[in-house]
């Protein structure tokens, strides 16, 4: 493992980085890491595996985030990420949802490092892809610095060697998950003394990170920067990192390049019987921040056009944009 291997991703977002999420993605990057939305342990024990775990071969490199806090179980399912092909598993210990308080497991892991220790110790057991945990600087009030850097300690100890931070605490009691990515304080400091502290492992930051001097001056001080949000609403702004932050070739440098080529992938769902718009979703932010974007928008979204093969729809979207930068 090097700390390159986490210089950028794209942090793993419920209902958002699905399959054509990291499609699309890698029609923009091609060496940004991704991560698939938190799986849980019951879901692929208990469920469709196929469903859950699935994914197209351009997506590499790929991490497999589970929830949970049963070691044995965990263990099944790194065997399993390993099977399929995932390039890393990763424990999730920082979402703070009620739902997934009443599973013991996200945030409120924090509180039991001793358990996160048992649980990646049983992970590495099972495999030998790179078991790495995600993770808040505290849970409810508590700040102390002391609190998060027992935590990495302990679980470092178990042979845990990359620890993503999201450099706020998540209040388990009173605030929305929306809120808890919001109103808890973002402490970068706190991130950037765990790897002062730390050295010999891998740490990358995450929360709040909206452009690309922020990612840059992140890498001043930590390994790797993970970016959730921003990457999701304004794609486009990925389109400069494989050359700025991995010295490489973009895979496409016009916007129209990536439309073309989503619409290749968009052609060939429909062409299978598939619906387009749960894979559009995605791309909404595409255009952006350019004239126009607002009417390619609300054409995609438009619910009467969605029986519609998608190339007569981007045919309607296209006129749209286009009209409205000539009467701007």
């Amino acid at each position: 493992m090097t700390a390159s291997s986490w210089r950028l991703s794209v942090a793993p977002m419920m209902d958002w980085t699905d399959r054509h999420c990291r499609v699309l993605h890698r029609l923009i990057t091609r060496h940004t890491r991704l991560y698939t939305e938190m799986v849980t342990t019951g879901a692929l024990l208990h469920g469709d595996q196929g469903r859950h775990l699935d994914f197209d071969a351009v997506e590499h490199p790929l991490a497999l985030q589970l929830g949970g806090s049963e070691p044995d179980d965990l263990a099944q399912c790194a065997r399993l990420a390993e099977r399929w092909g995932y390039d890393e598993v990763n424990l999730n210990c920082g979402c703070p949802s009620p739902r997934v308080q009443r599973g013991a497991f996200g945030a409120c892991l924090m509180g039991e490092a001793a358990l996160v220790a048992d649980c990646v110790k049983a992970m590495r057991d099972a495999t030998t892809l790179p078991v790495t945990v995600k993770h808040r600087i505290g849970i409810d009030r508590q700040e102390s610095y002391e609190f998060v850097r027992d935590f990495v300690g302990t679980v470092a100890a178990a042979g845990c060697e990359v620890f993503i931070v999201h450099a706020r605490n998540a209040w388990l009691d009173g605030l929305s998950p929306k809120d808890n990515r919001e109103i808890p304080p973002l402490r970068y400091e706190i991130v950037h003394r765990l790897k002062r502290e730390f050295p010999q492992l891998t740490i990358a930051i995450n929360g709040g990170i909206k452009d690309d001097e922020t990612i840059a001056a992140q890498l001043e001080q930590v390994d790797g920067v993970m970016v959730g949000r921003h990457a999701y609403h304004e794609p486009w702004a990925m389109a400069g990192w494989d050359e700025r932050f991995f010295g490489a070739r973009a895979p496409a440098t016009e916007r129209e390049a990536v439309e073309e080529a989503w619409m290749a992938y968009l052609d060939a769902r429909w062409q299978q019987g598939q619906p387009w718009a749960q894979a559009m979703r995605h791309a909404l932010g595409l255009w952006n921040g350019t004239p126009g974007a607002r009417r390619w928008r609300q054409v995609w979204s438009d619910h009467r056009l969605k029986s519609l093969p998608p190339r007569q729809v981007l045919a309607q979207a296209t006129a749209a944009r286009l009209g409205a930068l000539e009467t701007a």
